[in-house]
């Protein structure tokens, strides 16, 4: 096995910081791929079609698709408008969206968390609930944003792993495991090709692969990126990831 760091792709997000436009990536996420996954984090500006996807995905050993506090907009899986005030980040949209399938068909490792979640199963012809605390049999998965990072971030709810699959394997033959939430949106209808590998109590799926992926390709809901060096399960899922990023060296 390769003794060097294998370079892992982190999709930006576009904000207004003031008066002008950057281009940022959570430090959190960098510091899980850096850590827990063993690779090099690069930042990939959010300038879509200027992209071009083939020598980026030659130069890179996987990619990461990480939280934001934006939405993916719903025009891309045939959703109503979003309510008025709800954030969008269109560049990334227009950057991920083309990416994922086309990692994946490349044999790259991918990994999406929470709006990197949403974004894979809209990329495979997916659907979203944009407010599951508005449907009916559907629990609260949104954090208390009057509270403290540390307990936004703790632990909430019990997940059921798919058995056999990728996650009940990571979790050490465990049927469950505890995680934390910070969403509204969800998956409505699962992407073709796509495999749920965990759901919440309330039926909710918290995690997919690509069934015919060659490579590591998974999403989870929630934030295993948080305090990953403090959590054994979140530490061997950026290991496995970063495990298969390396064979690509």
């Amino acid at each position: 096995m390769s003794a060097k760091r294998p370079l892992i792709g982190i999709p930006a997000d576009r904000r207004m910081l003031g008066a002008q436009a950057y281009h940022v990536a959570g430090e959190k996420y960098l510091s899980a791929a850096l850590d827990a996954a063993g690779a090099i984090p690069v930042i990939i500006p959010a300038i879509g079609r200027e992209l071009r996807l083939d020598g980026l995905l030659e130069s890179l050993h996987g990619l990461l698709f990480t939280g934001s506090p934006s939405n993916v907009e719903p025009h891309h899986y045939r959703g109503e408008p979003s309510s008025a005030g709800t954030l969008h980040d269109p560049q990334r949209d227009q950057t991920t969206l083309p990416l994922i399938p086309r990692a994946v068909a490349a044999g790259v490792p991918v990994l999406g968390i929470c709006r990197g979640f949403q974004e894979m199963n809209v990329a495979f012809g997916g659907t979203l609930w944009q407010k599951l605390q508005e449907q009916p049999g559907f629990l609260d998965h949104r954090e208390a944003s009057d509270q403290s990072l540390e307990t936004q971030y703790a632990p909430v709810h019990e997940i059921t792993l798919a058995p056999g699959g990728v996650l009940q394997r990571l979790a050490g033959g465990a049927t469950s495991v505890r995680v934390n939430s910070l969403h509204s949106q969800g998956v409505r209808d699962l992407g073709q090709g796509l495999s749920v590998e965990a759901r919440a109590s309330d039926g909710v799926i918290e995690a997919f692969r690509v069934t015919a992926a060659k490579q590591f390709a998974l999403a989870v809901q929630w934030h295993p990126e948080w305090r990953v060096m403090d959590n054994e399960f979140s530490k061997a899922l950026f290991a496995d990831f970063g495990a298969a990023c390396r064979e690509r060296i």
